[in-house]
């Protein structure tokens, strides 16, 4: 049937929608969320797989459909010009999402299906819920984790380089002002290593690896371009979203993020499948655990680690796991800009560098080179460290930030501050880092690139009534006022 378009000026984001009324929607059967083909009459290209909404507000007749911004674009539709459509099956892969909310394991096939699905928008987020809440629940066998990374690479951009030995890192999160990849990726490519390094925007936390690389230079680079970055640098920090590496998994964490679910294996084909993407043969991840990380005990942490290895095994990639304990922030800044401020130190060798932002990131450097065969077991620490005594990791850094483009504005934290005080004498022993978090966000961070924390005080240091904590800094006045009439609980436990 052909209908006459009326445009909706409403743009959906992610998906080609076209609204009926309730009486067409009635004769031909058609439920929200039911898919369409919609072409314009008398064009010749590829029909566009529209998803259906219904209206019963009056507002389009029985001849008429609505149609969102993206959907009225992409058919080109132009005054006097009438639009066809044609009602489709439901994809099949809603029949392999029921099978998995019904708790049965899903072939190489079924999964591919899914996630192609996923890639072309033809699942709703409601759908992609469902198939979130299926593993969720049912969890996700090492086989099929595999087969979901392998999906989520496969349907997606990759990267591709001729070395044979190609390292990347990634820590499971959960911790302040963890910037160890910014510290570990200028070594790695002074060794002379292929470090290609994808990396996250903050969801939850003050900064990602991405906000806060995004201070020194641009982190918003296409494939073609990092490619040629890496001929010349041996590696690169960019935003991953930039790069459109799988996809999939991006479209996934969008409709977790709200529940904040986060099943095993979705979250193991999405840190591995990203390295698989990029082209990894070498990888190392770090696990920190503790009451206030995402992962809290032990034994969570060995399961994953063993779960780590298995799925690399089956993705023919070199996989080391560490287990590291989180109880306070890593380094003193917070923040994008507070953070670029410690990596920087830690490269030029400074006297105030953050000792624990340094020590991480030569353990897991260390430990890289060793992987990698750069160096032997037990001489990687020491051989990461000559790297980064000798001014060569600068080096390599400066050379990342040049091609990357150096971001020409001045590093520095906010332009207003205030410092919270320690209300009494004693020692410190405990450091609440959600609460960090939770500060440094309000303060602006990380929208406000200069917002965030200076952390003066670390565990068991000792101190005195009216010292100075931290310092909350950003650059606009009243946030740091809203920081105060909130009135959120210092994160510092003084016994």
């Amino acid at each position: 049937m052909d209908f006459i378009p009326k445009r909706i000026p409403i743009k959906t984001g992610h998906r080609y929608i076209i609204v009926v009324n309730k009486k067409t929607a009635h004769q031909f059967d058609l439920q929200p969320g039911d898919r369409v083909l919609a072409r314009k009459k008398g064009s010749r290209k590829e029909p566009l797989r529209c998803l259906v909404e219904i209206s019963d507000n009056g507002e389009f007749t029985a001849n008429q459909i609505g149609l969102f911004t993206e959907t009225y674009n992409e058919l080109g539709i132009k005054r006097g010009d009438k639009v066809r459509i044609e009602v489709m099956e439901k994809p099949a892969s809603l029949t392999y999402i029921h099978k998995k909310l019904d708790g049965h394991r899903l072939n190489a096939e079924e999964i591919n299906e899914i996630v192609k699905d996923i890639i072309e928008d033809d699942l709703t987020d409601t759908e992609l819920t469902y198939f979130v809440s299926g593993t969720y629940v049912h969890g996700l066998n090492d086989e099929e984790t595999a087969n979901l990374t392998k999906s989520i690479v496969n349907n997606g951009q990759t990267l591709s380089f001729k070395d044979k030995v190609v390292i990347d890192k990634h820590c499971i999160g959960g911790v302040p002002g963890n910037r160890t990849t910014m510290v570990v990726v200028p070594i790695m490519a002074a060794a002379g290593l292929t470090m290609p390094k994808t990396s996250s925007r903050s969801i939850t936390s003050p900064s990602g690896t991405a906000d806060t690389m995004e201070v020194l230079c641009n982190v918003t680079i296409d494939a073609k371009k990092l490619q040629q970055i890496v001929k010349k640098t041996k590696g690169f920090i960019a935003w991953g979203g930039g790069v459109d590496i799988a996809s999939a998994d991006d479209k996934l964490i969008r409709v977790r993020h709200p529940l904040s679910l986060d099943p095993e294996g979705m979250l193991l084909a999405s840190i591995m499948g990203k390295k698989y993407a990029a082209g990894s043969t070498h990888v190392l991840i770090d696990i920190p655990y503790g009451p206030q990380a995402k992962v809290k005990t032990i034994n969570e942490a060995k399961h994953l680690k063993r779960r780590f290895e298995k799925i690399g095994k089956l993705l023919k990639m070199k996989t080391r796991v560490i287990i590291t304990f989180a109880d306070e922030p890593i380094g003193q800044g917070i923040g994008p800009a507070l953070e670029a401020i410690d990596v920087m130190k830690v490269l030029n060798n400074t006297e105030d560098a953050p000792k624990d932002l340094r020590a991480k990131s030569l353990q897991m450097a260390g430990l890289m080179l060793e992987l990698a065969g750069k160096a032997w077991k037990g001489n990687g620490y020491k051989k990461a460290k000559q790297i980064l005594e000798s001014g060569e990791a600068l080096k390599a850094m400066q050379a990342i930030i040049d091609a990357q483009g150096h971001n020409k504005e001045q590093v520095r934290p906010g332009k207003f501050s205030y410092d919270v005080i320690a209300p009494k004498s004693g020692t410190i022993t405990k450091i609440n880092n959600k609460l960090i978090s939770r500060i440094a966000r309000v303060a602006g961070a990380p929208d406000d690139k200069n917002a965030g924390l200076f952390i003066h005080k670390k565990l068991d240091d000792k101190v005195k009534k009216g010292q100075t904590l931290f310092t909350v800094y950003s650059d606009q006045k009243e946030r740091l006022s809203q920081v105060q009439d909130q009135q959120i609980p210092n994160p510092y436990t003084i016994s």
